[in-house]
């Protein structure tokens, strides 16, 4: 598959499941734009802060006029009842929603027909564990919000989702229960869902839209 001259732009990029994507995406021609609060990535910035995205959005726009693609991939801030407060909850639903919201809107201008959103998600949206709750709310948002963004910026840009469970990103090696509790007998890796992302964002998926993964 090529995106060969593509615009493509990616959120929570500087490492794990983000920086693979976004080598996967360049390997197959995509001129692509990151964003994260640690480097390395095309600009560095708060998720959460609204002139932050409106920044970045001008930034990318200034440079290529277009968006064939937009990844909405940073993490939310992870706690639970016990430990979060009201702020952390606010700030997990910022990054983890508002934001994949608010770059969708100041990218849509600028979306060429046959485009498309990728937010990813998260098994957690609908499988919690205790003291979870700021993700939790953050990823489940995502499954409602894909769905109605694809329903109002169908049929020109197709919106969906993956929702990735456990995802190994630091190579680690697994054996026993770790390893059997798979039916495809293996951790998932980043580039497992970096094929995947590859795959929704092309012309082969051109039929799906609204859907998670």
């Amino acid at each position: 598959m090529s995106f060969q001259d593509q615009v493509v732009v990616i959120t929570g990029a500087a490492s794990g499941i983000g920086a693979c994507m976004a080598q996967k995406f360049e390997e197959a021609g995509a001129k692509v734009y990151t964003i994260d609060l640690k480097q390395p990535c095309t600009f560095q910035g708060d998720l959460s802060n609204p002139k932050t995205l409106e920044e970045f959005a001008k930034y990318v726009i200034e440079r290529e006029g277009k968006v064939n693609l937009l990844i909405n991939n940073a993490l939310p801030r992870f706690k639970g009842i016990h430990s979060a407060n009201y702020g952390d909850m606010i700030n997990a639903l910022a990054v983890g929603a508002a934001a994949h919201f608010y770059l969708a809107k100041l990218f849509e201008p600028y979306f060429e027909e046959g485009s498309s959103i990728l937010n990813i998600s998260s098994s957690r949206d609908r499988m919690s564990m205790p003291e979870s709750e700021t993700y939790a709310a953050a990823k489940g948002a995502i499954s409602s919000l894909t769905h109605a963004l694809a329903a109002s910026l169908g049929p020109k840009v197709r919106v969906n989702s993956i929702s990735p469970g456990w995802i190994e990103t630091k190579g680690r090696t697994y054996e026993g229960p770790d390893v059997e509790q798979h039916p495809a007998g293996r951790v998932c890796k980043p580039e497992d869902i970096a094929e995947l992302a590859l795959f929704l964002a092309s012309d082969k998926a051109g039929f799906i839209t609204g859907e998670n993964m």
